[in-house]
Parts: structure tokens; sequence; C-alpha cells
């Protein structure tokens, strides 16, 4: 069994970008990150891609509007930041207070300087395998990671746990896509899917984004499988100082051993989805005319 690194090959992807951006001769790349609230997990997130846009030499913005703004209100910040040439990037943290639209707010961030992947058109770029468009962060670090540790999707059987826009879906849009690294056979599951251990033990690849701590057991592993583990769930855990510990989707005691590779969690995929946000933001900077 092969531990899949995601913090090592994150700071791999983070020392490359660090190095393309110090040889840029005009201006450096901006990123706009917007957070709503003190939500606590969104307050750490977005203080970790500022610090690592500082580390590589991104200019970050960071907008903090009350959690009382309006939807409207909201939408003229983006506004702004759309028009303005000095972004190259908009990222809008979710997630939203619940009177706020998120998908609404997703498409309003020109697509152009969507970083994060969740506009319609960048999403449809992908379904069209348009390199001009820019792929979530997530499904792209799955997709650097599988490809960084030698795996090749082309025939393989490639099954994802989970239909959601910011994971599930794109992925299983990468892996079908014709080109190197791709081209797998993908089937889709999901909470309406029955017999849904049978289809598991099928994969020759499993990506569980399923948000359900724990879930995915040995007896749901075909021997030998690759197991992309996406879930970050908080456990209750009273030796913890936090009161919890983080777990995946996966029940990795029992389904590491019979793996040929894994990530685990935490240090999987999380890493690399800031990665990747950099990674869009100087595609975005490129994209707009910066050299």
């Amino acid at each position: 069994m092969e531990l899949i690194d995601g913090n090592k090959i994150a700071a791999t992807i983070v020392a490359e970008l660090k190095e393309e951006i110090a040889a840029l001769t005009v201006r450096k790349p901006c990123i706009a990150l917007i957070r709503v609230g003190e939500d606590p997990a969104s307050v750490s997130y977005v203080k970790k891609k500022e610090k690592t846009a500082a580390d590589i030499g991104v200019t970050s913005r960071i907008l903090l509007p009350p959690i009382t703004i309006t939807q409207g209100e909201l939408f003229a910040l983006i506004d702004g930041l759309n028009a303005d040439p000095a972004v190259d990037g908009i990222l809008v943290q979710s997630p939203l207070p619940k009177h706020i639209d998120e998908v609404a707010v997703f498409r309003r961030v020109a697509p152009e300087k969507d970083v994060d992947g969740f506009n319609t058109i960048n999403l449809g770029k992908v379904a069209q395998e348009d390199d001009t468009g820019f792929v979530a962060c997530t499904p792209a670090g799955i997709m650097e990671l599988l490809a960084r540790s030698g795996v090749d999707l082309k025939g393989r059987h490639v099954v994802v746990l989970g239909r959601s826009l910011i994971v599930g879906k794109p992925v299983a849009l990468l892996a079908l896509q014709k080109k190197a690294g791709a081209n797998a056979t993908v089937s889709i599951c999901h909470s309406a899917t029955a017999n849904l251990p049978e289809l598991t033990r099928q994969a020759d690849v499993l990506i569980a984004a399923i948000g359900r701590a724990e879930f995915v057991t040995a007896d749901m592993v075909k021997p030998g499988a690759v197991v992309i583990d996406v879930g970050i769930n908080r456990v209750p855990d009273a030796t913890k100082k936090t009161g919890y510990r983080l777990t995946g989707d996966v029940h990795f005691p029992s389904v590491a051993p019979q793996c040929s590779h894994i990530t685990p969690v935490p240090g999987g995929v999380g890493p690399m989805t800031v990665a990747m946000l950099m990674k869009n933001t100087l595609k975005a900077y490129r994209l707009g005319g910066g050299r």
C-alpha cells in the first residue's frame, strides 16, 4: 500500500508556482478573497489561502463583509471586483448565510476571474474539454494527485461516491476526458443508488466524496484499488483537546491495508485545493494578458 502524500505534492506545486511568479516582469497576480461572517472553518480556510498566496508572491485582497450583507450588496461587491483590471481571480468562501443564494453568487463572478471554477460557463467548459476554463480546485487537485502518483486512469473503472457540483460531477467529467491521465470509464453513485457496495467493489479507482464519516468500509473496496478520500468530517473524541478528531469518508484502518494507493485525512486531498487555487490564479493572470 502506498500512501499518497497530499502535503508533499501540494508543496511541490507551490514551489513550482513560486518560481514561475518570481520570473514575472510586470505586476504580480492578484486574488480577491471574500468571506462573509465569522464561521470558524471559513476563517481558517481564508487565512490558509492568504498565507499560501503571500508565500508564492500572489497579492491577496481580503474582503470581510458582515453576515447581514444582502445578496444585492454582495453582488455589487463582486461586480466591482469583476470590473477591476488589477484583480485576476475572485473567490467567495462558502458557506454563505442562508439568506443568500450561493449558486447565484458563484454565477455572478466573471467566468474569466472564477478561479474557484463554479461559474456555469466554467463547468460547461469542463464538459466540453475547453482548457480556457477553470476547473474547480478539489477535482483538479484529485487529478493532479493521481497523475503525480503514477496512477493512469486510461481504461480503468472510476467510481465516484457523490454528485455535488463542487466535487462529484466535475471530477467524473475530468476522468472521462480524452486526455492523458484520463480516458476512464466512470460510474457516479449517490444516496439513491441501489446495491452500492456491489458497485464500489467494481472500482479500480474509488473517489469518496459523500460527506459521511468513515462510510466506506473494507467490504466495499476491491483489493488493489486506488482510494481517494475527499471527505473531511469532525467526529467527537474526548481524548483530543479540540473535543473532536478529523476523519474522511473512508474507514482508513480497515480499507488502507487492501489498497494499492490511498489518501489520508487530513493530509491528502485537502492541501491540494489551495495549491490548485493558486495555479488557477496564475492561469487567470496569464489569460488576462499578464506576463
